[in-house]
């Protein structure tokens, strides 16, 4: 009797510990399932989903202490959990590259049916993993790019003295003698403002297999420069591949802290429409510290809410002039801009292309480079609404040579009146920003070219006003 009821007790833990995965499913990414997603949905979603990338050097998985052990948290919190089986690459970093991309495009194409938001999906990985789940975050397209990073003591670097070896081999088999290759996929060089995704690094301060100070740290240190919000956890002792392991020293509490981040991660509705902040320097928030929670982008996002979904396409310097010094179109933003398929543009360029060197010698081209940006937006699937933004005011710049200063006169007799007339001819709005932020006031930095935090919140309110965003 006392072994029926220890034996019905064991089966009712088992029930219990297993009571909140709803559903599990193999998904293959390859025709011969050799790259494949285990697929376990909870049983009251939140809508997140996470795709977990296993360590193993490149050279094997590690599938249940950094895969399927973490099930039961994950789903605990409402989270689907997706185990990624990828292909070792032998040289071919094409293999798990394309999986993994895979395996969040799979993911996202499968929303409804999992019940997952399409905006909330995040990737996390583990040593060799660690460093394609950072792949993925710096390299991936738009459409198959993670919303958010966990990444457990990551190989980062694939510079052989500063990193783990093997993995170094497995990634890029030969190709780890060109320099330049080798830089590409060093991801704390590639990451890019407001493109790669917040980041959760935990690392123990002992690992001898992939040292923290040249890998998770500068990875650290180039999200934090580059604005983009990250939490960094480097536990002084528990070496390399803790994993899940409750014998790991601070496992309660990293998964405390793990859990704490997640929640303070505010992902868009499922059903967020879709907004493109396209620009220069201002629009990418330059000057302003974590300008991907402080710039006038992160701000719109701030007072829309989870209705809307807000990008930062802006790259400082640039000129909606095709021939200008720095062009817009040029840019791989204006393309991932583009690729967004957005529901709403706004378009806020102008201030570079009022230096003598462009405008005096390229003005007269502006109406015709203005026209084309608005006929390539017109003829994106999702047929955004436009929003022309005329430049804010700004004095002359005192620093830069004669041929390079923004001159805030021409904007007034040459930029604003173009901007306006091709809104007119194209029945879309004009949102009047020059008026609203005087050149020396606190809501301007210093060069009188830049806004603060304080003056990217007035050009927040006022686009926000335009497309109708809650006050």
């Amino acid at each position: 009797m006392r072994k029926s009821i220890l034996l019905c007790a064991s089966v009712l833990l088992c029930v219990a510990a297993q009571a909140q995965t709803a559903r599990k499913l193999t998904v293959n990414l390859t025709p011969d399932g050799a790259a494949n997603i285990q697929v376990f949905l909870p049983q009251n979603p939140t809508g997140r989903a996470i795709v977990g990338c296993p360590g193993g050097g490149y050279s094997h998985l590690s599938m249940q202490n950094e895969g399927t052990d973490w099930v039961d948290y994950f789903n605990d919190q409402g989270i689907a959990y997706c185990v990624l089986t990828y292909r070792m690459p032998k040289g071919d970093r094409s293999l798990p590259m394309s999986d993994a991309q895979n395996a969040i495009r799979t993911v996202r194409d499968s929303a409804e049916a999992w019940r997952v938001n399409p905006y909330d999906v995040g990737i996390m990985g583990f040593s060799a993993g660690g460093h394609l789940a950072s792949t993925t975050a710096t390299h991936a397209p738009i459409e198959a790019r993670p919303d958010f990073q966990i990444l457990f003591y990551p190989v980062i670097s694939m510079i052989e003295r500063e990193t783990h070896k093997g993995s170094v081999v497995g990634f890029l088999g030969d190709g780890r003698r060109d320099g330049k290759l080798v830089d590409s996929f060093t991801n704390y060089k590639q990451v890019r403002r407001h493109q790669t995704p917040p980041a959760f690094i935990v690392m123990a301060g002992d690992d001898r297999a992939v040292p923290p100070l040249t890998n998770g740290l500068p990875y650290y240190v180039a999200l934090r420069k580059a604005g983009v919000p990250a939490a960094m956890h480097i536990y002084p002792a528990g070496g390399h591949g803790f994993g899940f392991r409750s014998s790991f020293a601070y496992h309660d509490q990293m998964l405390a802290e793990l859990s704490a981040w997640l929640k303070g991660i505010k992902a868009p509705a499922a059903t967020a429409r879709r907004v493109a902040c396209v620009g220069n320097s201002i629009t990418d928030g330059y000057g302003i510290d974590m300008a991907d929670v402080q710039g006038y982008p992160a701000q719109l996002q701030q007072i829309l809410g989870p209705g809307y979904c807000v990008r930062n396409f802006g790259v400082s310097g640039r000129t909606l002039l095709n021939h200008g010094d720095r062009p817009y179109m040029k840019e791989k933003a204006w393309a991932e801009a583009k690729a967004f398929n957005p529901d709403i543009v706004v378009v806020k360029l102008g201030t570079n292309d009022s230096k003598p060197r462009n405008w005096d010698k390229y003005g007269k081209e502006f109406a015709a480079d203005l026209q084309q940006m608005v006929d390539e937006l017109k003829a994106l699937p999702a047929k955004p609404a436009i929003y022309l933004c005329c430049p804010i005011a700004s004095e002359t710049s005192r620093s830069a040579g004669r041929d390079d200063q923004i001159r805030d006169s021409v904007v007034v007799a040459g930029i604003i009146p173009a901007i306006q007339k091709a809104a007119k001819e194209n029945s879309i709005e004009v949102i009047d920003l020059h008026p609203l932020i005087n050149p020396k006031s606190d809501m301007m930095q210093r060069d009188g070219i830049h806004p603060t935090d304080k003056g990217a919140g007035v050009i927040a309110k006022a686009v926000a006003d335009a497309i109708g965003g809650k006050q």
